[in-house]
């Protein structure tokens, strides 16, 4: 489903915790019954370039909302200043991200025309997040481009991250798509072939895509990193993963 119409804007988003936090939201105008994203940003922040991933979700025909996951850290900063705020603290913790995912899960289902279904998409520390949600909520997709920090050593856990997310795997509720880049070194190669086996070993719905030319951050436009060639493949991946199982 797609349209050309749309409406986006700034909304306020309720976490499942009750803490009011900034959102971006998009939707299409036209259609009924349409599937529901939930973006996560990647570690530069809340920032126009993952508002332009939300417009083009609602351009194709579904709605989507970017939770700002680092508003508590500073209320109304650049995209810039709150990351730099969210890293001084520690990081997101891995419950309150959770929370937030939740509330933005929560928005999208109430939309007038939602079909109910909602996916979650993330990118660079997002991916992990993404990862992190599909093992925790009742999410019906999750897409990670290329989310670092999956596979950890132990002295890498934090009170913020106390569990390794690849020992969430078991736990995982939806069909995953995973996006990398050989050249990337977090994830590395390596990282994404233990994601793989962890996914098999407990039977899970996934379906895996790494692209032997791309490095980290390759659907970035605005960075030297960005692939064409694996940007313009990643998103038919995820058009046809989405439409499998988003759709009404």
């Amino acid at each position: 489903m797609s349209g050309d119409r749309i409406e986006a804007g700034t909304i306020g988003l309720t976490s499942g915790r009750g803490d009011e936090i900034e959102g971006y939201h998009a939707r299409p105008m036209e259609g009924t019954s349409f599937g529901s994203v939930v973006v996560i940003h990647h570690m530069p922040g809340y920032d126009s370039s993952t508002k332009e991933i939300a417009r083009r979700f609602a351009a194709h025909g579904y709605g989507a909302v970017v939770p700002n996951l680092f508003h508590r850290y500073a209320p109304g900063a650049s995209s810039g200043d709150g990351a730099a705020a969210a890293r001084a603290a520690g990081g997101v913790p891995d419950a309150q991200c959770l929370e937030d995912i939740a509330g933005a899960m929560a928005f999208l289902k109430a939309q007038p025309g939602a079909n109910g279904k909602v996916g979650v998409i993330g990118y660079c520390s997002g991916g992990r997040q993404s990862y992190l949600s599909a093992c925790n909520l009742e999410l019906d997709a999750a897409v990670d481009c290329y989310g670092g920090g999956v596979v950890v050593n132990p002295d890498q856990l934090t009170p913020e991250r106390p569990v390794a997310v690849i020992d969430m795997t078991k736990d995982l509720h939806c069909p995953m798509l995973g996006l990398f880049g050989v050249q990337d070194a977090n994830p590395s190669p390596e990282h994404v072939a233990r994601m793989e086996e962890e996914l098999k070993k407990h039977s899970k719905t996934y379906e895996f895509h790494s692209y032997e030319d791309a490095g980290h951050a390759f659907f970035w436009v605005e960075r030297p990193s960005y692939n064409a060639e694996a940007a313009r493949d990643g998103w038919h991946q995820i058009w046809a993963f989405y439409g499998a199982h988003l759709e009404a």
